[in-house]
C-alpha cells in the first residue's frame, strides 16, 4: 500500500504553534480532545453499502487509526454539487468540524472523532468518503550502486552552449522541439501550467521569464490546511498587540506606526524544517537550525510584516502581500555572491481568514482565528518538475523545458517531513483548476494502494474537475515498477493522463554514463498497469530522466558515473515525477497552438489526439507504456483540425485477481485482466480461454455503429473479431480469446476504431498472466537467461495455499555482475521496500543488510507472485546471465499439538514427532528452545467487531507470539494488532485472510493489549477463531530436541525426539508451552509442533503418576472484551489490502 506517515494530533500541532512563542496563559493551555455531541441519525435518500463509499485503502487507514488510538481523523467526502450543505449539516451532527466546502464539485472535508468515521458512510447524500493520509514525495535521485560500466564514453555535461535538442533534457524525444521549430510562437505562450508539488524556487534564473519576457511564476500558494496537515509554515495569529511596541515571547518588539491597525503577532522558527532531509532545519543557510523570525499581521487589511533581520523591529521590514497581488518575495539569510550557491531562502506570504479552531480541542471550541503562511519550498522536487515543464534558458543558454513560453502557478501541497497529504492534493487541485484557472496541471505525487482501481474520493474529484472546468490533469504513474499492476493512485483516475517513464540510449549515456542497446525503453522503476479492474493505465510514456532546475540554495547534483559536475541549482533526477511534466509541457504546446489558432480544445479532444498519435515501442509490454511515447508534433496534425470526439463507451470485462471480489462491480472491470492461479480461474501456459467482454456505446452519431477492432502490442496471445456493430445504448458482447504460449505477463491494447473519425474512438487493455505452478511435484520452478543492463526479466509462480516458505535463490551470476531480484506479491505490491532498492545486488551488498542470492518469504500469500531480475546501470557487462529458482517448502509435524498432562519441575518428559515433507525437497533440522507461558481461546467475532485480550509479559521474556486463525467462516478476514503498556501499536498482521501472527523479540515487560478486528465476516452469527498468545523465557524451562540436518524429498518422513524440562510454574489461567520448529538450511521455518503442559508440579507426588502425552486438551480461556461499532453490511467489506504480515521485531527485511 502507499506509504503514509502518522501525523501529530491537531491539538498537539496547535499547541506547538501557541506555546512556542510564549503566548498568554489562556492561549497556551493544553488542548485535550474535544467531546463529540450526541450523534443524530442520518436522514435522506437511498443509501449505498459502506464498501461502495469508502475505498478499501481508507478502510485500512481507519483500522490503523483505531488500533493506534488516534482520537481524530480527517475525512474527504463527495456529494452531488447541490447537496453540500446537507452533508455539512449531517457531519456537524456527528460532532465534526467542517474545514472546506466546494459547491461545484460537491467536495466537503471535515475532522471528527475516529469512532464516528464509519457513520459518515451512513449519510445518504455522501457518495464517496475517504481518509486523509500523508503520501511520500518520491526521491528521484539515481540510487543504484556506485561504479562505472566498462567501455563507456564520458560526456561533458550541459552548459550555456548546449543546444535545445539534447539528451540531458530530452524534450526532443516527445516532438516538442520539432513542434516549436515548425510553429515558433506555439511555445507555451498564452497558457499556464499548474504545478501541484513541493513548491517552486522563486530565485532560479531559468524560472524567471517566459520566451516573451513575461513573468514565469504568476502565483505561489500553499495548499495545506493550517490545522490538520502538520505544516509548521502556518502560524496562528492569536496574540493581539498595539501601540508603538509590545512584549512578546520574552522580547520587546517595535511596531509600525499605523493608527487603527488590529495587529497580531507570532514567530516562525526554521526548526519547522527539521524533518526535511534536504534542509535539516537550516532555512537561512547559516549552518544551524536555531533562527526565528517575528510575524506581524493586521487583521483589518491582511498586511504582513516578517522580521527577516531578526532585530525585533518591524518598522525596518517591508510590508508584504500575497504573491499574486504584487509579487512580493522575502528572504531568510544573506547570500554570499562569491559562491554559486545562494545562501538565502526566498519566501512569500499569504493569509487564511476565520479558521475554525474547534479541532484543536475544548479550549478553542467555537473560536476562530486568522493564520499567516510563510510560503517556502518543502523540497527540490517541485522546482525540478517546473524546469522540465516550462524552464527557459537553463544554464543561461539555449536549453529549455518542454514549454518555455508557458507561465506557472506553484501550489505547495507538501510539508518539510517529505510528504504531501491527500487533503492538500485534493484542495490544491481544486484551487488550481477552479480559482487559479490554469490550463494544464501536473502532479508528480501519488501512492500505491493494494486495490488501485480508482474507486475513491480523490479519483472521482479529479474526474469532476476535468469535466466541469475543462482542464486536463497529468499525473505520474508511480515508481513502484516494474511489477505488473503497480500503477499508482491518483493516476488511475479514468480521464487523468497517467504517464510512465522511459529513457533513450542517448540519455542513458549522457545522464548516467551507461551503455544500453534499446533506442528507447521503459525504465525499471516505472510502474506498470493495468489497474486492478483491468482499466487502461498508464496511458502514455515519456522521458523520465532529466537534468533540470533545483533550488539555488543547493549544490549541483550530477550522477557520479556520468563523469562531469553540475553547477548549483541543477541536478539529474529520474522518475515518473520527471516524465509527467515532460508530457504536461508537451500538451501545453498544443494548448498554446490551439489558442493562437482560435481552435477550441476539450480535455477529451486533447487526450484522444495524444493517445491516437503516440509512438508504440515494439517489444515493450502495453502495460508498461500504454499507447506509447507521446509525440506532440503528430498530435497537432489531428487536433489542429478540431474534429469532434463524440463517441463514448462503457466496457465491462472479466477480472480475476485476489481482489476482484472487492471491485465496484464484482469480478468485472474496464479491461480484461487475469492474474489468478490455475484452478482459481487463471490460465495455464498453452491453454486457450474465451472471455466475454460487454461494450456499450453510450454516445455518438447513429451512422457510426460499425467499429473495427484492432490489436496493438499483441504477441499472438489475443484474438477477437475484426469488426463489431455498436448501436448507441445497446450492450454488445465481444468474445476475446487468449492463449498464452509462454510463461509471463501478456498485455495488449484492443482499439475500437470508426473509419470516419481521424482518431481512436475507444480502447481497452488486456492482460493475462500465465504463471508456472508450484502446487505439484517437484514444487520448483526455474528461469535461466541473461538480463541486459537496466532491463528486467520476470518469473511468475503460482503459490498454493498452505505454503510455509517460498524460497527464492539467484545463481549463475557472472564475475562482477551487479544483479538482483525483487518480489511482487499477488496484490501487485512490491515486497522489498524502497530503502533496499539501492542495495541487494550481487557482488556489491553487505550480507548484513540483505542476501542478494537467497531470500525466504515465510507464510507467503497464496496466488501469483512475480520475481523480477534486473541488472544495475553500473554493472560492468551489457549482458548478465542468471538462474532464478523458486520453490515452495513446507512440512507437517505430527502430532501438530500434544499435551503433557503433568510436568514436574526439573524432570525431563520424553516427546517424539514425525516430520513429513509435503512440498519441495529441502534439507531440514528440528529445533527446540525456551518454554513459554501460553493462553488460548476460541471466541466468536462478528463483522467490524473487536475482541480485546491482555497479556502480562514478565521481565526477561525473549519473545512474545500472538496468533489467530482457523475461522469457522473460511471466507472471514480477521486482523491482529498488539499495543504496549502506553497504548502504542508495536505489531500488526493484516493479510487478506484470518491466519495472522505478530512476533515481538525481547519485549519490554508490562501489559500488552491484543486487538482482533473482524475486518470482513460474512456469517451472520459471526465466526469462531483460534487465539493463542505465548511469551517465552529460559526461566520457564526448555524443550530439548535431538536432530541433525537431513535431506527430505517430497513425501519423505523423519522421526524427531526430544524432552521437555519445566523450570517454574506459570501464572494462573495460563499453560506452559513448548514449540518445535523444523527449519531449512537458510533458517526458514517449514513447520511447527506445539506442546502444552496441563499442570506443573514443584515436586513429584507419591505415588508418582506417569507423565503422558495425549491429544490436545482445552486450554484455560482468556476472556476477551468486545467492542462493536456501528453495524455495516458484512458482505460488502473487501479483504484487507495490506500485504504480508508486519513483524515489528526483528526488523530484518528478509529471513
Amino acid at each position: 500500500m502507499s506509504v503514509h506517515t502518522t501525523r501529530r494530533g491537531l491539538a498537539a500541532i496547535l499547541a506547538v504553534g501557541l506555546s512556542a512563542v510564549g503566548m498568554n496563559t489562556a492561549s497556551a493551555e493544553t488542548t485535550p480532545t474535544p467531546v463529540a455531541p450526541v450523534t443524530l441519525t442520518a436522514e435522506g435518500g437511498k443509501d449505498t453499502p459502506q464498501a461502495e463509499k469508502m475505498s478499501t485503502h481508507s478502510q485500512e487507514l481507519l483500522l490503523e487509526a483505531e488500533s493506534s488510538g488516534k482520537t481524530k481523523v480527517t475525512v474527504m467526502t463527495l456529494t452531488d454539487k447541490d447537496k453540500t450543505q446537507e452533508v455539512v449539516g449531517q457531519l456537524k451532527s456527528l460532532g465534526a468540524s467542517v474545514g472546506y466546502v466546494h459547491e461545484k464539485t460537491g467536495y466537503v472535508r471535515a475532522t471528527l472523532d475516529t469512532a464516528s468515521a464509519r457513520k459518515v458512510t451512513k449519510i445518504a447524500q455522501v457518495k464517496k468518503v475517504d481518509l486523509d493520509e500523508m503520501l511520500t514525495v518520491p526521491v528521484p535521485v539515481a540510487d543504484q550502486p556506485s561504479g562505472s560500466a566498462q567501455n563507456v564514453r564520458q560526456w561533458t555535461g550541459p552548459n550555456a552552449s548546449t543546444p535545445d535538442s539534447n539528451p540531458y533534457m530530452p524534450t526532443n524525444e516527445t516532438g516538442a522541439i520539432a513542434f516549436r521549430k515548425a510553429h515558433p510562437t506555439f511555445d507555451g505562450r498564452q497558457a499556464t501550467i499548474g504545478v501541484l508539488d513541493s513548491g517552486v524556487d522563486l530565485d532560479h534564473p531559468a524560472l524567471q521569464k517566459t520566451t516573451t519576457g513575461e513573468r514565469k511564476i504568476v502565483n505561489w500558494v500553499t495548499a495545506t490546511d493550517p490545522l490538520s496537515e502538520a505544516d509548521g509554515t502556518w502560524r496562528p495569529m492569536l496574540t493581539k498587540v498595539s501601540g508603538s511596541s509590545a512584549k512578546f515571547g520574552g522580547a520587546e518588539w517595535k511596531l509600525p506606526n499605523r493608527p487603527g491597525a488590529d495587529f497580531a503577532i507570532n514567530v516562525f522558527r526554521e526548526s519547522a524544517a527539521n524533518g526535511s532531509r534536504e534542509f535539516e532545519g537550516d532555512l537561512d543557510r547559516d549552518g544551524s537550525n536555531s533562527s526565528s523570525w517575528g510575524i506581524l499581521y493586521d487583521y483589518n487589511t491582511g498586511d504582513i510584516w516578517v522580521d527577516v533581520n531578526a532585530n525585533h523591529d518591524f518598522t525596518d521590514d517591508a510590508m508584504m502581500r500575497p504573491y499574486k497581488e504584487r509579487f512580493d518575495i522575502g528572504h531568510f539569510g544573506k547570500d554570499d555572491p562569491a559562491t554559486d550557491v545562494r545562501e538565502s531562502m526566498p519566501f512569500v506570504v499569504e493569509f487564511r481568514k476565520d479558521v475554525d479552531l474547534t479541532p484543536a480541542g475544548p479550549t478553542f471550541e467555537g473560536k476562530r482565528a486568522d493564520f499567516v503562511n510563510i510560503g517556502l519550498i518543502a523540497s527540490s522536487h517541485g522546482t525540478h518538475v517546473a524546469g522540465i515543464a516550462a524552464g527557459h534558458k537553463l544554464f543561461g543558454g539555449q536549453m529549455n523545458g518542454a514549454a518555455p513560453g508557458a507561465k506557472i502557478v506553484s501550489s505547495k501541497a507538501c510539508v518539510f517531513a517529505g510528504g504531501c497529504t491527500s487533503v492538500a492534493l485534493s484542495e490544491g487541485m481544486i484551487d488550481l483548476v477552479a480559482n487559479q484557472r490554469v490550463d494544464i496541471v501536473n502532479m508528480s505525487i501519488g501512492g500505491l494502494p493494494a486495490l488501485n482501481d480508482g474507486n475513491n474520493t480523490r479519483s472521482y474529484l479529479y474526474q469532476r474537475l476535468i469535466n466541469e472546468y475543462g482542464v486536463q490533469l497529468f499525473v505520474s504513474a508511480g515508481n513502484e515498477g516494474p511489477g505488473v499492476n503497480t500503477v499508482g493512485d491518483p493516476s488511475v483516475a479514468p480521464d487523468v493522463i497517467s504517464v510512465a517513464a522511459g529513457a533513450s540510449k542517448d540519455t542513458w549515456m549522457a545522464n548516467y554514463g551507461a551503455k544500453v542497446t534499446a533506442s528507447f525503453w521503459a525504465q525499471n522503476y516505472s510502474s506498470r498497469g493495468p489497474r486492478e479492474d483491468g482499466g487502461f493505465k498508464p496511458d502514455i510514456i515519456a522521458p523520465g530522466s532529466a537534468i533540470s532546475t533545483i533550488p539555488m540554495v543547493f549544490e549541483g547534483g550530477p550522477v557520479p558515473e556520468a563523469g562531469y559536475p553540475l553547477p548549483a541549482g541543477y541536478a539529474m533526477f529520474n522518475g515518473t515525477s520527471m516524465s509527467s511534466p515532460q508530457a504536461a509541457g508537451a500538451a501545453t504546446l498544443l494548448i498554446s497552438g490551439a489558442r493562437q489558432s482560435d481552435v477550441a480544445v476539450t480535455p477529451k479532444q486533447l487526450r484522444t489526439s495524444i493517445y491516437s498519435t503516440a509512438q508504440f515501442i515494439p517489444g515493450l509490454e502495453a502495460a508498461a507504456q500504454g499507447n506509447g511515447l507521446i509525440r506532440v508534433d503528430k498530435a497537432w496534425d489531428i487536433l489542429s483540425k478540431s474534429p469532434k470526439a463524440e463517441n463514448a463507451y462503457e466496457i465491462s470485462a472479466p477480472v480475476c485477481t485476489p481482489l476482484a471480489a472487492s471491485l465496484k462491480v464484482k469480478n468485472r472491470g474496464e479491461g480484461l485482466y487475469n492474474r489468478c492461479s490455475q484452478g482459481e480461474g487463471g490460465q495455464r501456459i498453452g491453454e486457450e480461454k474465451t472471455y466475454e467482454v460487454v461494450v456499450k456505446r453510450t454516445a455518438g452519431p447513429a451512422d457510426q455503429s460499425r467499429h473495427q477492432l484492432k490489436w496493438v502490442g499483441n504477441d499472438g496471445t489475443f484474438s477477437a473479431p475484426t469488426q463489431v456493430d455498436l448501436p448507441v445504448g445497446t450492450p454488445v458482447k465481444v468474445k476475446v480469446t487468449a492463449k498464452p504460449e509462454t510463461m509471463g505477463a501478456h498485455s495488449a491494447i484492443l482499439n475500437l476504431d470508426v473509419e470516419a473519425t481521424p482518431w481512436l474512438d475507444g480502447q481497452m487493455m488486456t492482460e493475462i498472466v500465465a504463471a508456472a505452478s508450484l502446487k505439484e511435484k517437484p514444487f520448483v520452478q526455474k528461469m535461466t537467461g541473461s538480463v541486459e543492463r537496466v532491463r528486467t526479466q520476470s518469473l511468475f509462480v503460482a503459490v498454493p495455499k498452505g505454503t510455509k516458505n517460498l524460497q527464492v535463490n539467484l545463481s549463475g551470476i557472472a564475475a562482477g555482475s551487479l544483479t538482483r531480484f525483487l518480489a511482487v506479491n499477488p496484490y501487485g505490491l512490491p515486497v522489498e521496500k524502497p530503502s533496499g532498492r539501492a542495495s541487494c545486488y550481487t557482488n556489491h551488498t553487505d550480507a548484513k543488510l540483505c542476501h542478494p542470492t537467497s531470500r525466504a518469504y515465510q507464510n507467503p500469500m497464496p496466488g501469483v507472485w512475480e520475481f523480477l531480475v534486473e541488472s544495475a546501470r553500473t554493472t560492468p557487462t551489457t549482458q548478465n546471465p542468471f538462474t532464478l529458482t523458486a520453490a515452495t517448502q513446507g512440512v507437517s509435524v505430527e502430532p501438530a499439538a500434544q499435551t503433557v498432562e503433568t510436568a514436574v519441575i526439573g524432570k525431563p518428559v520424553p516427546l517424539s514427532w514425525t516430520v513429513r515433507n509435503d512440498m519441495g525437497a529441502a534439507k531440514v533440522t528440528a529445533q527446540g528452545g525456551p518454554l513459554g507461558s501460553s493462553a488460548k481461546a476460541r471466541p466468536t467475532i462478528k463483522a467490524q467487531e473487536k475482541k480485546t485480550f491482555t497479556v502480562d509479559v514478565p521481565a526477561g521474556a525473549s519473545r512474545l507470539d500472538v496468533k489467530i486463525g482457523n475461522p469457522s467462516d473460511e471466507t472471514a478476514d480477521l486482523d491482529l494488532f498488539v499495543k504496549n503498556a502506553v497504548g502504542r501499536e508495536v505489531g500488526k498482521s493484516a493479510k487478506a485472510d484470518s491466519e495472522e501472527t505478530v512476533t515481538l523479540i525481547n519485549p519490554a515487560p508490562g501489559p500488552y493489549t491484543v486487538i482482533v478486528e473482524g475486518y470482513a465476516v460474512s456469517a451472520p452469527g459471526g465466526t469462531q477463531f483460534d487465539y493463542l498468545d505465548v511469551y517465552f523465557g529460559s526461566s520457564l524451562g526448555t524443550l530439548r530436541v535431538s536432530s541433525t540436518p537431513k535431506d527430505l524429498a517430497t513425501g519423505e518422513q523423519m522421526k524427531v525426539t526430544g524432552e521437555l524440562v519445566a523450570k517454574s510454574e506459570v501464572a494462573q489461567g495460563r499453560q506452559l508451552f513448548g514449540e518445535l520448529k523444523v527449519v531449512n538450511t537458510e533458517g526458514s521455518v517449514l513447520g511447527i509442533g506445539h506442546v502444552f503442559v496441563g499442570s506443573v508440579l514443584k515436586t513429584e507426588p507419591s505415588p508418582s503418576p506417569t507423565s503422558t502425552t495425549t491429544s490436545p486438551t482445552t486450554a484455560p480461556v482468556p476472556t476477551p472484551t468486545t467492542s462493536v461499532p456501528t453495524p455495516v453490511p458484512p458482505t460488502t467489506a473487501p479483504p484487507s489490502p495490506s500485504g504480508t504480515p508486519v513483524v515489528t521485531a526483528p526488523p530484518a527485511l528478509w529471513s
